[in-house]
C-alpha cells in the first residue's frame, strides 16, 4: 500500500527489502561473472558457484515481491469494487485485506513448521541447510501479512476524498 507519507513500519520494510535486493543481486552478479571468467581463462570453475546463486535467488525474488506489494505494483482488478457504493467499498476492502493478512499468516506458520524438516536437507557442496531458502518464504509471508494489516488499517481510517463526480472514493485492495 502506498500512502502519502510512509510510516516507520513502511520505512523499515522498504529498507530491509531494498538492502536484501541489492546485496543478493550484487553477490549473484559477481559470482556469475567471476565464475564465467575463470571458466574461459582457466577452463575450470569454482565448484560452489552454482549453489550460492540458487540459495540467494529466492531472497532476491521475495524482497521484490514485498516491495511490489508495498507500492501497490501488483496487478489489480477493481471493476467489482468500482461497482459498489463507497461505504460498501470500504467494508469490502478492509475485509479483503484482513483475509489476505490471515492467508499470509497461515502460509508463514506452515512454512515455520516445515523449517525443521527442510533444515536436514543439505546442499551438495557447501552443505548449507535447505531452511535458508524456506526462511525467506516465511519472512516474506510475515512482511506481506504486516503490509496487508497496515492496508486494512489505513483503508478503514482513511477519510474518503471526493471524486470529480461527487462520489467519495475509498482506497481499494490491490493484490
Amino acid at each position: 500500500m502506498q500512502t502519502a507519507e510512509p510510516g516507520a513500519v513502511d520505512r523499515v520494510i522498504a529498507l530491509v527489502c531494498k538492502t536484501v535486493l541489492w546485496l543478493t543481486t550484487a553477490v549473484i552478479f559477481v559470482i556469475l561473472c567471476v565464475n564465467t571468467a575463470l571458466r574461459y581463462i582457466t577452463g575450470a570453475s569454482m565448484q560452489w558457484a552454482n549453489e550460492v546463486p540458487e540459495l540467494l535467488f529466492p531472497w532476491l525474488v521475495m524482497s521484490g515481491v514485498v516491495l511490489a506489494a508495498q507500492h501497490g505494483a501488483h496487478i489489480a482488478t477493481t471493476f467489482l469494487m468500482d461497482s459498489l457504493q463507497p461505504r460498501v467499498q470500504r467494508v469490502v476492502a478492509v475485509a479483503s485485506w484482513l483475509i489476505v493478512a490471515g492467508l499470509y499468516a497461515t502460509l508463514a506458520i506452515a512454512t515455520l513448521r516445515m523449517l525443521e524438516i527442510v533444515h536436514d536437507e543439505k546442499s551438495p557442496i557447501l552443505h548449507l541447510p535447505g531452511s535458508i531458502t524456506y526462511g525467506c518464504v516465511m519472512v516474506g509471508m510475515v512482511l506481506l501479512a504486516v503490509l496487508a494489516l497496515q492496508s486494512a488499517w489505513h483503508t478503514w481510517h482513511a477519510a474518503p476524498p471526493v471524486a470529480a463526480e461527487g462520489d467519495p472514493k475509498v482506497p481499494v485492495a490491490h493484490w
